[in-house]
């Protein structure tokens, strides 16, 4: 394949994801003060759309700050003085909100799954059931790191049998795959802008469910300021904030909610379903392993057949096609760099961006002699969007 063939840009990696131009406009507006009415009336819309997306009838605070922000603070404004955690981790970002308790000298309770392996609801029960001391469990919905889902519902179902708290990441959930905050019985949801929600990183968002706000009004928080989620809470009931707000973020992400609304999260959840399907499906016809037992739809990793360097694939990919993909991590569980890559399903996508990505792919691959036939990523894609 001709890589002049390829002049557009496409920015296909799990978080940044691409903006839509009607939100790079509104963020290039003048900017407002937010101690006015102006962005109060900004705000309130904002938070109402919030709260249609995360399908609850509670608040959604916005905090200026990325996706970890909002996690930190909801780890540590919940938990109980003296109480323990339950963290559960298959990947990076588990592994991420098991330091932050450490961080803060929070006992713990470990569930660490295999990589690209999802975690056993039973097993939760068992400990929930073995360690009445839990005050709060953390899980990622969507593990980026290693494209993995896990069935919150059920344990959402589980944990709401306790008095322990459930707080999920759904950094790369909200906005991509099925989910009801309310209608499952989540009691704190958190997200971050720069990935389902079509912004650039710098807004993470908290919502909490009747049993999280009523912790909030019994729990004495130590050691934090900032990231106190009463302080939140007490300025979102005014359609405010505690601290100076990122305001043209704010405005953006209200024009980027809209657009949205105006789609149909179904619709959205439908599109990046079958998206992903195409992706696993280009994936494995042309012979590579993927990196989930449970794949979520929002991310597809591969691993590389052997002999293929990450640096020369993903650059080749970058230079010569114009496409950036993600490639592996490391942590505890495992260390995925320079053997995995990535794309993004996610957002402002549609199908034409995967299926240049994916013969993009297929074509840096061939370049590094692996033994594909030309055509067979797009011929899989397309039977599997069919």
């Amino acid at each position: 394949m001709n890589p002049a063939l390829f002049n557009k840009p496409r920015l296909m990696t799990p978080g940044p994801t691409d903006v839509p131009p009607a939100v790079l406009l509104e963020m290039a507006q003048p900017i407002i003060h937010h101690r006015t009415k102006e962005f109060q009336a900004i705000f309130a819309e904002l938070s109402e759309l919030l709260r249609r997306l995360f399908r609850t009838a509670g608040p959604v605070l916005t905090i200026a700050g990325s996706g970890t922000t909002a996690f930190e603070a909801a780890q540590t404004s919940l938990i109980e003085p003296g109480a323990k955690a339950l963290t559960i981790a298959g990947g990076k970002f588990g592994e991420r909100w098991q330091d932050i308790y450490d961080a803060h000298d929070v006992g713990q309770h470990r569930i660490n799954a295999e990589w690209g392996n999802a975690t056993n609801p039973e097993q939760v029960k068992q400990l929930l059931d073995d360690h009445p001391d839990i005050s709060v469990v953390t899980i990622v919905h969507s593990e980026t790191s290693t494209a993995t889902a896990s069935d919150i519902q059920a344990i959402a179902a589980i944990v709401r049998q306790t008095d322990a708290l459930l707080i999920v990441d759904g950094i790369t959930a909200v906005g991509a795959l099925p989910l009801d905050m309310d209608d499952w019985g989540i009691d704190v949801l958190v997200t971050g802008s720069q990935k389902a929600l079509m912004l650039p990183p710098g807004l993470g968002f908290v919502g909490l469910g009747e049993r999280a706000v009523a912790r909030l009004e019994s729990v004495e928080p130590a050691h934090v300021y900032n990231l106190d989620l009463r302080r939140w809470l007490k300025s979102h009931k005014d359609d405010d904030v505690p601290f100076t707000p990122p305001v043209n973020l704010i405005r953006g992400q209200l024009v980027a909610l809209r657009m949205i609304e105006d789609q149909g999260l179904d619709m959205i959840w439908d599109r990046t379903a079958a998206l992903a399907k195409a992706g696993r499906a280009a994936f494995e016809a042309m012979g590579l392993k993927l990196i989930s037992t449970s794949p979520s739809d929002s991310v597809t990793g591969a691993f590389y057949p052997d002999g293929i360097d990450d640096k020369t694939f993903r650059g080749d990919l970058r230079d010569d096609f114009g496409i950036h993909v993600a490639g592996g991590q490391a942590g505890r569980g495992a260390d995925w760099k320079g053997r995995i890559f990535r794309i993004s399903h996610m957002g402002h996508v549609d199908v034409g961006d995967p299926l240049a990505t994916l013969a993009a792919i297929e074509a840096a691959l061939i370049q590094q002699d692996v033994k594909i036939k030309p055509g067979t990523a797009l011929d899989a894609a397309t039977a599997a969007l069919q």
